[in-house]
């Protein structure tokens, strides 16, 4: 009896982890670059005496589905979307190195450049700081180019290259919504090879409908599991009634 409502509290308790996973995706769903967080469970042998054959089910979120969302046309200078694999690197709440596919980019008043979220945007040797300009334009490769204010169209001046990195999906973990660091904590080299489209967004690549899906699906299983708890619960009373009248 015992082991009936371990494994019942268990599948019950993964189920509600499940469950608040999905809703997180579902209300990111259209938080641009966001990524959709995956509920995996991996087998944890409990050590001690009498537990030789004693397994504990652990529920993780630590992967994500890498696949890229939508691109949406915005026509706006400031906005980016990495084509295919790759991240932009910005400066993470703690000051460390994060990465983001979020591309919705924004001028502060002292000239720096940041996401939509209040990430600044790291280049060559850190934040980027622009000049004032009348036009910015945003290269496929990176570099960022603007004519400075009062000068001719033709004056172009080259200011700095978004930093574009590409490490191994495995190698990166969620440390706020849509925002990654690597495992280690240490800095991703740049991969010349990512490229970006100025003028558009990538959206969330949470599917919206299979996501509701799998919240039905996620709910019935609970369900499940609670009845079996239950069912439990009144096999044991059951049991000791029989006992109490063979005694």
């Amino acid at each position: 009896m015992d082991k009936m409502i371990y494994v019942a509290m268990t599948g019950a308790r993964e189920a509600m982890r499940a469950q608040s996973l999905v809703t997180h995706n579902l209300a990111n769903a259209n938080t641009a670059g966001f990524r959709a967080l995956q509920h995996s469970l991996q087998s944890a042998p409990i050590g001690g005496a009498g537990f030789a054959t004693r397994v504990n089910a652990l529920g993780r979120a630590d992967s994500f589905d890498p696949s890229q969302g939508t691109l949406i046309d915005t026509g706006d200078e400031l906005d980016i979307a990495i084509r295919g694999e790759g991240w932009l690197a910005v400066q993470g709440p703690d000051g460390e190195e994060a990465y983001t596919r979020a591309g919705n980019l924004r001028v502060t008043p002292q000239g720096l450049l940041e996401t939509a979220a209040g990430q600044l945007v790291l280049g060559n040797g850190g934040p980027i700081s622009l000049p004032p300009y009348q036009k910015l334009t945003i290269g496929e490769d990176g570099q960022i180019s603007v004519v400075p204010q009062g000068q001719k169209p033709e004056t172009v001046a080259q200011v700095d290259r978004l930093k574009l990195v590409n490490p191994p999906a495995a190698e990166l973990e969620q440390v706020a919504p849509g925002l990654f660091r690597t495992r280690s904590g240490e800095p991703a080299p740049v991969d010349p090879s990512v490229r970006v489209a100025t003028g558009q967004l990538e959206g969330s690549n949470v599917n919206a409908t299979a996501a509701l899906v799998q919240m039905i699906e996620l709910s019935r299983a609970y369900e499940m599991q609670v009845r079996a708890m239950h069912t439990a619960e009144e096999n044991d009373q059951t049991a000791a009634r029989l006992m109490r009248l063979g005694g």
